[in-house]
C-alpha cells in the first residue's frame, strides 16, 4: 500500500491531497500529492544522511498531517521502523517506552518539544506531558523550529544519492499499548502486516478518486490517498467540524463515538458512509448517525494488534436481539475462534508480528469474552471487567447493549466493593443532553428486568468518565464515581 501511495503521489502532483478548514468550514488545501512526494523524498534524504537505514529505529512524536505521513513514507523507503510516541502518555511512561524501543533518533515537531520544555505548564492543560527528549538520545526537529528546539532535520540535503527502496519484509512500526513504567508493552507490525491492514481498509471503505474523505488516522489517510482521494483532517472544534462536514460533503467519514455524540448534540449532519471505532458504538448511536443524513453507518471492531478485524452496519446491529454486542462478521482473511475460557482469539495477515521483546505469535488474544453466532462475533465483555457478586461471574459486556435505550448515550456496568468482600453491581447511565430523566428511568425498567440474576443493585444517571486519545469509557474511573455516589447516598 505504501508503495502504491508513493506512485500515486507522483502521478497526481497538482491535485489536493491533505485538506484543512477555516473557522467557517471552508476547505483549504494543506498539501498536494506532489508536495507530499517531495517532502517524503527530502525526509528520506535527510534521514539517510543521519545514518538511518534498514534496521534503524526512529521515534516519531509528530502530529498527524503531511509531515507525519512524509516521515512514515521516508522510513518505509529506507527500511527503518517507526516507534510512535504519544505525548499524552506522561513523562515516566514515555521514558520507559523509549528505553524499550531504543530509537537511534527521535523526530519531534516543535509542539511536542515545547510540551517537554518551556510550554510544559500550558501542555499539562491539554493533557500533554513529555520528558526532556534531548536527555533520552539524539533529537531532530521536523517542520518549523521554535527557540529551544533541537536542531532541524536538514531536509535540503542532497549530498549522497538515496539507496534503492527496500522491498523486503521487516519491522515497520512499533505502537505502545498497555503496560507499566516497569514493563511497557509494544505491538510490532511488519511491513507486510501493515500493508495487509491498509488493504483491508481500502477494500472495506472503497474510496473513490477525487472525492474527499474525512479522518485523521494513518489507516484512513494511507488507503484513501493511495486511491487518489483527498483526505480532510477533522477540525478540533465541534462547531467548526460541523461546518466542515457541511461544506466538504465527504464520501466517507471516520470519527470516534464520543466525537459523533458531540456532533449530533450540536446538530451535525453527515453524507456518504460514516465509520466509527476505537470505543464501543451502540446501535442507537449508529441509528442517530443515519437519521442525521449518513447513507450507511458502520461500527468497526479493531485492535492495535489487528486493524480492522470486523465491521457491522447499523441495520444489522439494530436487528440483533441476542445478548451481547454484535460487532460483525470477521473481515476477509481474518480468522476468529474462542479458547476454553471464552476469550476471543484473532489471526490473519494484518495481525501484529509480535510484542516487542517476545517471540512471534500468529494468534492475538483480544482480552474480550465473546461467542461466534453464525460466523458473527458477539462480544460479552472484557475478561478483566468481570464482576463477582454472590459467587456469580457477571460479564458486563453481555448486558450493556440492552441498556442503550433511546435517550442513553453511554452505559456501563461496574463493580463496587462491598463491606463483606463481595461486589455490588452498579449501572452507570449517561443520558443524552435532551433526555428527560424520569422518562429514561421508565424506559430502562424493561431491560433491567430482563437481566435476571445480573440485574444491578443500583442505577446511577451520570456522565461517564472518558480516557485515552480515543476517549474510551474509563471503567476504573466509572467504578470510583459509582462508589462515591453510593457512599453519598448512604450518608444522606
Amino acid at each position: 500500500m505504501l508503495d502504491v501511495l508513493a506512485h500515486t503521489l507522483r502521478r497526481r502532483p497538482d491535485r489536493p491531497a491533505v485538506l484543512g478548514t477555516t473557522r467557517t468550514g471552508a476547505v483549504r488545501t494543506t498539501a498536494t500529492f506532489g508536495d507530499l512526494a517531495d517532502l517524503a523524498e527530502s525526509c528520506a534524504a535527510a534521514l539517510h544522511a543521519r545514518g538511518v537505514a534498514g534496521g534503524s529505529t526512529v521515534g516519531v512524536a509528530v502530529r498527524p498531517g503531511p509531515r507525519a505521513l512524509a516521515v512514515l513514507l521516508a522510513l518505509h523507503r529506507l527500511g527503518a521502523r517507526a516507534a510512535v510516541l504519544d505525548p499524552g502518555a506522561g513523562p515516566d511512561v514515555l521514558r520507559a517506552r523509549l528505553a524499550l524501543a531504543r530509537p537511534d533518533l527521535v523526530l519531534a515537531d516543535a509542539t511536542a518539544q515545547a510540551a517537554a520544555g518551556w510550554a510544559r505548564p500550558l501542555a499539562r492543560r491539554a493533557r500533554l506531558a513529555l520528558p526532556d527528549l534531548a536527555a533520552l538520545g539524539p533529537v531532530a526537529t521536523i517542520g518549523p523550529r521554535l527557540p529551544g528546539c533541537a536542531p532541524a532535520l536538514d531536509t535540503g540535503v542532497r549530498r549522497a544519492p538515496l539507496p534503492p527502496p527496500v522491498d523486503e519484509d521487516g519491522d515497520a512500526v512499533i505502537v505502545f499499548t498497555s503496560g507499566t513504567t516497569a514493563q511497557p508493552r509494544a505491538v510490532v507490525h511488519t511491513r507486510s502486516s501493515l500493508a495487509a491492514g491498509m488493504a483491508t481498509v481500502a477494500e472495506l471503505v472503497r474510496p473513490r478518486a477525487g472525492e474527499p474523505v474525512l479522518g485523521g488516522t494513518f489507516f484512513v489517510l494511507l488507503p484513501s490517498l493511495a486511491s487518489g482521494a483527498p483526505v480532510a483532517l477533522p477540525a478540533r472544534s465541534v462547531p467548526v467540524l460541523r461546518r466542515q462536514l457541511h461544506r466538504l460533503a465527504p464520501q466517507a467519514t471516520y470519527l470516534t463515538p464520543p466525537l459523533l455524540r458531540r456532533l449530533l448534540a450540536a446538530g451535525g449532519r453527515f453524507t456518504g458512509r460514516v465509520w466509527t471505532g476505537s470505543a464501543p458504538a451502540s446501535a442507537d448511536l449508529l441509528t442517530r448517525v443515519k437519521r442525521a443524513g449518513a447513507h450507511e453507518a458502520w461500527g468497526v471492531y479493531a485492535l492495535t494488534e489487528l486493524f480492522p478485524a470486523a465491521a457491522v452496519e447499523q441495520a444489522d446491529k439494530a436487528a440483533f436481539t441476542g445478548e451481547g454486542d454484535l460487532v460483525g462478521v470477521p473481515l476477509p482473511a481474518v480468522a476468529a475462534k474462542t479458547d476454553a475460557s471464552g476469550e476471543l482469539l484473532l489471526s490473519g495477515p494484518a495481525a501484529r508480528d509480535r510484542y516487542l521483546g517476545q517471540d512471534p505469535d500468529p494468534w492475538v488474544a483480544t482480552g474480550d469474552q465473546a461467542r461466534l453466532d453464525r460466523g458473527r462475533i458477539v462480544l460479552e465483555g472484557r475478561r478483566k471487567d468481570m464482576v463477582l457478586r454472590h459467587a456469580e461471574n457477571i460479564y458486563p459486556g453481555l448486558y450493556e447493549p440492552g441498556l442503550h435505550v433511546p435517550g442513553v448515550e453511554l452505559a456501563l456496568l461496574v463493580g463496587v466493593p462491598a463491606q463483606d468482600g463481595d461486589e455490588r453491581l452498579v449501572a452507570v447511565v449517561q443520558p443524552a443532553p435532551e433526555a428527560d430523566r424520569a422518562t429514561l428511568r421508565a424506559a430502562l425498567s424493561g431491560p433491567l428486568q430482563r437481566m435476571g440474576t445480573a440485574r444491578p443493585d443500583a442505577v446511577l444517571l451520570a456522565d461517564i468518565p472518558l480516557s485515552g486519545r480515543s476517549l474510551k469509557p474509563d471503567r476504573a474511573a466509572t467504578a470510583r464515581l459509582a462508589a462515591r455516589c453510593l457512599a453519598a447516598r448512604r450518608q444522606g
